[in-house]
């Protein structure tokens, strides 16, 4: 808060009500304050952080945007903004207004922080430390800070760093709760006995803290109460960010209209672009969340030749750019229907060049390499668009038991996949959606040239490390290195749920996990069926 918000008449009425819990009253005071007053900074700022914990986050977007049009030095509208947009994955564009936030506010501790974070999650490890450190120097002590810099010494194996940090954390703020992050530190150094005693002892546990109990009493073989942790950790996780929700019904509708529109005879209308030699290429990793497809990018990233995206989002990007350039009375896709036409075919050219463009943000596309990755997960609903922008890109499709990827979607906090990753029934609603989706593109689209896809089985790649390494390097064309087969000594650091997993040698602990869940998974084993069925695999971990 600054001085002109404590001054201002409505500022007390705002406090109250926040105070009190009444956010919608609240967010209603400050709407007043800006039809009144349109260039005031700070009631801007406050409805930004106040939309956001009401989990309206499109409309925390758009006022942020708002806001930096209204006063472009709007220093913590910068921040929030760039806060906004790398909780959404675009990480260069949230560093972007975290180093404006700087340049027009000063080298505040929390703009710091925060810069530090996004270049964390960027695998900018080495560059993230500093600014940690300017941070702590400047702000002492903060809690925030520490923690996360605690997160970034362990993600580089500093160890007894990372345990230091999280010490002078538990000085500084005696009144908080860092035993989660205790845990995850014991838990990272094989000690889930002393990691899960902390947990139990707490007197509250957030649905992060109660994931991380599910996971260490899964770990210790204790798999009722796991289960049961898992599945109210994401209750708790659902109501925490604001009653996320999966839209089984808006699912199904969606997928429907993607249906009816990308059938044979489209596929054989909609143009598609060249390839441009310029740049290196994109390799796609499709594949469920938690199939393995981290794995299979942390080999290929250990390869001189490739280059590591990570989740990249431009693919589900052209859905907008698609409504932005092709406007009219239709929805998407049904307004594909225009670039049909002579006089709109270069629209494949553009997508094309849409993700470049954006790729080139994320400095994927520099020289020195022949490929970079996008696994973002469940791309396969976008799969017409890939094939239009790039005709002649590689594809990995990585697949693993479907029970085994619905316990572990349940064992983490992922938002992927319209939400679905909170409950079981909608991870299996999810699943089996996009797999039919999946499946009639197959059926529509034409056949091409079948050495653009590789089918990579997550038990194989387990059982068979060098045999299935050499063969995906060979579809690839690519020369063998004996560096991907040591993927665990790369430094990179893989900002998803299995960064730590990419860190350790390879090991068969998850294969067949669901064994250990046949009573709790026996309702959904009907419905997975004809999916286990097509990918080869029984009910029981065949």
């Amino acid at each position: 808060m600054n001085s002109s918000a404590a001054s201002h008449p409505s500022w007390s009425k705002f406090e109250a009500l926040r105070r009190d819990g009444n956010l919608r009253a609240a967010a209603e005071t400050l709407k007043s304050v800006l039809t009144r007053e349109p260039r005031t900074d700070w009631a801007y700022n406050e409805l930004i952080e106040l939309l956001v914990t009401m989990g309206r986050m499109g409309d925390a977007n758009t006022l942020a945007r708002t806001a930096l049009h209204v006063n472009p030095l709007n220093a913590q509208a910068h921040n929030l903004f760039g806060t906004l947009l790398s909780e959404q994955n675009d990480l260069p564009s949230g560093e972007w207004h975290f180093r404006r936030a700087i340049e027009v506010g000063g080298e505040q501790p929390m703009f710091l922080a925060n810069l530090a974070l996004n270049l964390m999650k960027q695998g900018r490890t080495d560059e993230a430390e500093p600014c940690f450190a300017r941070a702590d120097a400047l702000d002492p002590g903060n809690l925030k800070t520490l923690a996360h810099w605690s997160k970034l010494c362990e993600v580089t194996n500093d160890m007894p760093r990372a345990w230091e940090l999280l010490e002078r954390a538990a000085a500084a703020s005696p009144g908080s709760d860092i035993n989660l992050l205790r845990a995850n530190h014991l838990s990272r150094l094989g000690k889930p006995h002393e990691a899960l005693a902390l947990l139990d002892g707490a007197a509250r546990l957030s649905g992060d803290a109660r994931l991380e109990r599910g996971r260490l009493l899964d770990r210790l073989g204790r798999y009722d109460e796991a289960w049961n942790d898992l599945v109210l950790g994401k209750q708790r996780l659902a109501a925490e960010t604001g009653g996320l929700t999966y839209n089984a019904e808006g699912v199904e509708t969606f997928f429907a209209k993607l249906k009816r529109f990308f059938v044979a005879s489209t596929f054989r209308e909609l143009p598609s672009a060249s390839v441009r030699s310029d740049v290196p290429q994109p390799v796609f990793i499709v594949g469920f969340p938690r199939s393995g497809t981290t794995l299979i990018e942390q080999v290929l990233a250990s390869h001189s030749a490739v280059r590591a995206g990570g989740e990249l989002p431009f693919l589900g990007e052209l859905r907008q750019f698609s409504l932005n350039q092709f406007a009219g009375p239709e929805s998407f896709p049904d307004n594909l229907a225009r670039v049909c036409a002579a006089d709109r075919r270069w629209a494949a050219t553009i997508f094309r060049d849409y993700y470049f463009a954006r790729a080139e943000q994320y400095g994927l596309t520099a020289p020195g390499k022949l490929f970079f990755t996008d696994k973002m997960p469940f791309n396969e609903i976008w799969l017409p668009l890939l094939r239009m922008a790039f005709p002649r890109a590689r594809l990995v499709r990585v697949i693993r038991h479907p029970l085994d990827v619905c316990v572990s979607m349940l064992s983490h906090n992922m938002t992927h996949g319209f939400n679905c990753g909170y409950r079981i029934e909608d991870i299996v609603h999810h699943l089996l959606a996009v797999a039919d989706l999946d499946a009639h593109y197959a059926r529509e689209q034409p056949t091409g040239d079948s050495n653009l896809e590789w089918v990579l089985s997550y038990e194989s790649f387990i059982a068979d490390q060098q045999g299935e390494t050499a063969r995906l390097l060979e579809f690839l064309e690519l020369p063998f290195e004996s560096a991907t087969l040591n993927f665990h000594q790369n430094r990179r650091y893989a900002p998803t749920p299995s960064y730590a997993q990419v860190t350790e040698r390879l090991n068969d602990r998850s294969v067949g996990r669901h064994r250990n869940y046949a009573r709790q998974l026996a309702p959904f084993v009907p419905q997975l069926q004809p999916l286990l069925q097509a990918r080869g695999y029984s009910a029981v971990g065949g």
